[in-house]
C-alpha cells in the first residue's frame, strides 16, 4: 500500500481479530501473545472449551469470516488435511492474513498460491509447505507473503528440553517404569 511520497504503509496490528485453528498448547500460547496486543481472540476446534474470553466457532469458514488473522495450529489428521481450502481463503479475503505454523497440508497450497497471487487474500506466513522442502516458486516474487524455515524448535531450551525428555524415556524403559511419552 502506498502512502505519501510513495512510501509504504502498513496496517496495525493492535486490536485486529485473530482466529486460531486448534487451541491446544501452542494455540493457547498464541493467544495469550496476541491479547497483550488487545487482538480478541476466536477459535476453532472440534469441541468447544470454556475459554472466557476466547469466542468459539463452529466452523474454520464461520471462524475466518470473523478473523482478520487467522493462524493454523491444529495437529495434522485426515479431517485437518486442508482445513484452510478456497472457501476459507474466500471469506477471510483481500484484506487478511494466513499464518501456518501447522503443518504444509493444513492448506490447499494451490488454492493458496493463486489467492494470493491474484489478490483475493491479503497475506500470508508460512514456515510450512505441503510439499516440503519444496516451495511454490510463485510464492517467492509476491510482496505480500513472508517465507520462514520451519525452525520452531530451534532454540537452545527446546533442543535441551528434548534431549532431557529422551533419556526419562529411556531411563523409564530401563527402569521397568512407565514411560513418559508413550507412543500408542
Amino acid at each position: 500500500m502506498e502512502g505519501q511520497g510513495g512510501l509504504h504503509t502498513h496496517r496495525a496490528f493492535s486490536g485486529k481479530r485473530v482466529g486460531i485453528i486448534g487451541l491446544g498448547r501452542i494455540g493457547l500460547a498464541i493467544a495469550t501473545r496476541v491479547e497483550a496486543f488487545d487482538c480478541p481472540v476466536n477459535y476453532y476446534q472440534r469441541t468447544k472449551k470454556d475459554y472466557p474470553n476466547y469466542t468459539y466457532y463452529p466452523s474454520v469458514v464461520e471462524l475466518a469470516a470473523n478473523s482478520d488473522i487467522l493462524v493454523v495450529a491444529c495437529p495434522l489428521n485426515e479431517q485437518t488435511r486442508h482445513i484452510v481450502n478456497r472457501e476459507v481463503i474466500e471469506v477471510l479475503g483481500p484484506k487478511g492474513v494466513l499464518i501456518n505454523i501447522g503443518r504444509g497440508p493444513h492448506v490447499d497450497e494451490p488454492e493458496l498460491v493463486s489467492a494470493l497471487v491474484e489478490g483475493r487474500l491479503g497475506g500470508a506466513g508460512l514456515d510450512v509447505f505441503e510439499d516440503e522442502p519444496n516451495v511454490p516458486e510463485a510464492l517467492f516474487a509476491l510482496d505480500n507473503v513472508v517465507l520462514v524455515p520451519h525452525v520452531g524448535s530451534g532454540t537452545h531450551e527446546t533442543r535441551q528440553a528434548m534431549a532431557d525428555l529422551v533419556l526419562g524415556n529411556l531411563e523409564a524403559h530401563v527402569l521397568k517404569k512407565p514411560l513418559l511419552t508413550p507412543v500408542v
